[in-house]
């Protein structure tokens, strides 16, 4: 059964598949609409880099994005060329303008959209060599509690499916900059990133990422490689991630909720909001 999607940012990106719904002791027949899963061929210099399932759309943002993150490229003067080539869909072309072959870990790596350090066979290989870090960012209260709100309407694939991951770009005033979806969240984060260097803006010093799943290692360690100061998630940080940020004084925000969230790193680059500092002065402290 075929419906057809509507257009825009969803082509690619969704697809309609035939679903027996059983239900209050019923059943009916209708379509349903899930995220498409692809593989991606990323090929550094010529050379493979890994296959990665993900939703297509952004591959070339996701393939330098990637590259980025991983420490393959350093600067924006770093990249000569990404493009995919004519006949071979679903392999994306990265060359850098020093050429060379991938690091030696890479050409090993398989990744599924849930996998984050697969590939990676010793325990130095886990922890790239981080930037240096920039200068401390404070983040209001209200920023950080309006962050979820701001997404909202921007996650087309989201809402139609149920089943993808998003990541998210704001600047330090709150200013919501870049979304992109993927089945991978990290994938997500990767294509976000990998705007931003395409544009020339990395490193994202004074901004933040916001991720709709978990805040694993991976996803802080790529918040980093970008220059990210802060990482924020609806869901939780693992241990991993807590000892990164603040190794590194990022600040890391986890079960971001309607008025609530929790802070496990840097508590002191969360500012006080008006509607804070409004309530403390309607309802003075009791001497």
């Amino acid at each position: 059964m075929n419906v057809e999607l509507p257009p825009g940012p969803l082509n690619g990106m969704v697809r309609q598949v035939p679903v027996v719904r059983f239900a209050e002791g019923g059943r009916s027949s209708k379509p349903d609409a899930v995220a498409v899963e692809e593989p991606l061929e990323i090929r550094l210099n010529g050379e493979p880099v890994g296959a990665f399932l993900r939703t297509p759309g952004h591959d070339r943002e996701l393939a330098v994005g990637l590259a980025h993150t991983e420490g393959l490229l350093s600067e924006g003067s770093d990249l000569a060329s990404v493009a995919g080539q004519p006949g071979e869909p679903n392999i994306i072309h990265v060359r850098t303008r020093t050429g060379g072959s991938p690091d030696p870990w890479s050409s090993r790596l398989l990744s599924s959209g849930a996998c984050g350090l697969c590939g990676r066979k010793t325990i130095e290989e886990v922890r790239l060599a981080l930037p240096a870090p920039g200068p401390p960012i404070t983040f209001s209260r209200d920023l950080l509690l309006g962050l979820k709100q701001s997404i909202e309407g921007q996650q087309p694939a989201f809402y139609v499916t149920g089943g993808i991951h998003a990541a998210a770009l704001f600047d330090g005033e709150g200013n919501l900059l870049d979304v992109k979806e993927d089945i991978g969240r990290h994938n997500a984060v990767d294509k976000v990133i990998g705007a931003a260097f395409l544009a020339g803006r990395t490193p994202l010093y004074g901004h933040l990422l916001f991720v709709g799943g978990r805040a694993g290692f991976e996803i802080a360690q790529k918040a980093l490689m970008g220059g990210v100061s802060a990482l924020a998630s609806v869901s939780a940080p693992s241990s991993l991630a807590v000892d990164l940020a603040q190794e590194t004084g990022m600040l890391l925000v986890g079960f971001l909720r309607p008025g609530r969230f929790n802070v496990y790193s840097a508590p002191e680059r969360v500012s006080r909001g008006p509607r804070e500092m409004k309530s403390e002065v309607d309802s003075p402290a009791r001497t």
